[in-house]
Formats: structure tokens, C-alpha cells, sequence
């Protein structure tokens, strides 16, 4: 009786320290912070359009640059990366490009038209989109800390036995800049000889 209970005890006590409760909590963690970045995404994409909107009204001559984010919004709204697609870098770099193709049509509209600064609504859009980009930046940052938490939960003893035994863990992808130049910051060139 006593053997019996002392190794029920060993047994229950093995199990607990091989990730069964902490690989797929740190699981969901990551694809709760993966939803994240899309809601944050998904906040750009509506908010954009309400803002372009306002400031299309301000004049005629920004259509061109306007169209083009209307477009890059539109297409960045098709690419779609699922839970289970979170191993596949492939599929995390496509929707990066074009989540990128956004960013950089809407850098285009901030240099392409300064004159519109002094207006209230383009500083309001301006003022909007730093925002969004940062609250994207954040959402990004805590995604790949989860993936990282996860990746290690998966790979290290105990955790590893349970993730390969009960669960066929792979590591997930983190996000990762695919734009070429993204490591180096940008210079500001105001024209101005400085």
C-alpha cells in the first residue's frame, strides 16, 4: 500500500514537470499575442481609411498617394496567417511584405505632401498613424517574447518530454523585418543643407 502511494506520488510528480500544462500554455500565450498584432493590424487597416478619407477632402492633389495606400491597405487585408501557420516563416515574411507595402505608401503620403502639416486633419492622421505604428511595434515585440517563451518552454527538460510525447510541439516563427534596410535608421533629409 505505502509502495503503491509513493509511486503514484513519483509518478504524479514526473508528470507535472514534463510540460503539460506549460507548453500549451505557453501556446496560447504566443497566439494570443499573434492575434494581437492582427487586431492591431486590423485597427491600422480601419483607421486608415477613415483618416485618408478625411484628409482626401482637403484637396485634390494627394489622389494619386492616396489611391496607392487605399490599395496597399486592401491588399494587406487579403494576406491571412492562421494559428497553424505561425511555423511556416514563409508565411509570416509574406504577411509582413504586406503589412511593409502599407507602412511604406504611408511614409510616402508624410514626405509627399507637407504642405498638409499645417492642417488639423493631416496632423491629426499623422498623429494617428505614429500611434497605430507603435501600438503595431509593441504588438510585435510581445509576440515574438511569447514564441521565444514557447520555443524554450519546448526545447528545455523537463518541458521538452511532454511537448514531443503529448503534444508533437514544433517551434513557432517569430516575426521577423523582411523589408531590406531595416536594421538601419532612416535619415531625415529636410533639403535644408543640414
Amino acid at each position: 500500500m505505502k509502495l503503491r502511494l509513493v509511486a503514484a506520488l513519483v509518478a504524479a510528480a514526473m508528470l507535472s514537470a514534463c510540460g503539460l500544462n506549460s507548453v500549451p500554455t505557453a501556446e496560447e500565450t504566443a497566439k494570443a499575442k499573434w492575434a494581437e498584432v492582427q487586431n492591431q493590424y486590423q485597427r491600422r487597416a480601419d483607421l486608415t481609411g477613415n483618416l485618408v478619407a478625411t484628409v482626401k477632402a482637403a484637396g485634390a492633389q494627394e489622389k494619386a498617394i492616396l489611391v496607392e495606400v487605399t490599395q496597399a491597405r486592401a491588399a494587406a487585408t487579403q494576406v491571412r496567417v492562421s494559428d497553424a501557420d505561425l511555423t511556416d516563416p514563409a508565411k509570416i515574411a509574406a504577411f509582413d511584405r504586406a503589412q511593409n507595402a502599407v507602412t511604406l505608401n504611408l511614409q510616402r503620403l508624410q514626405e509627399a505632401y507637407p504642405e498638409l502639416k499645417s492642417q488639423a486633419n493631416y496632423a491629426t492622421l499623422l498623429t494617428q498613424l505614429e500611434g497605430t505604428e507603435n501600438r503595431i511595434s509593441i504588438a510585435r515585440r510581445d509576440y515574438n517574447e511569447a514564441v521565444q517563451s514557447y520555443n524554450t518552454t519546448i526545447r528545455t527538460f523537463p518541458d521538452a518530454i511532454g511537448a514531443k510525447i503529448f503534444y508533437g510541439a514544433k517551434p513557432m516563427a517569430p516575426f521577423q523585418a523582411t523589408t531590406p534596410g531595416a536594421d538601419t535608421a532612416p535619415k531625415a533629409d529636410f533639403g535644408n543643407g543640414n
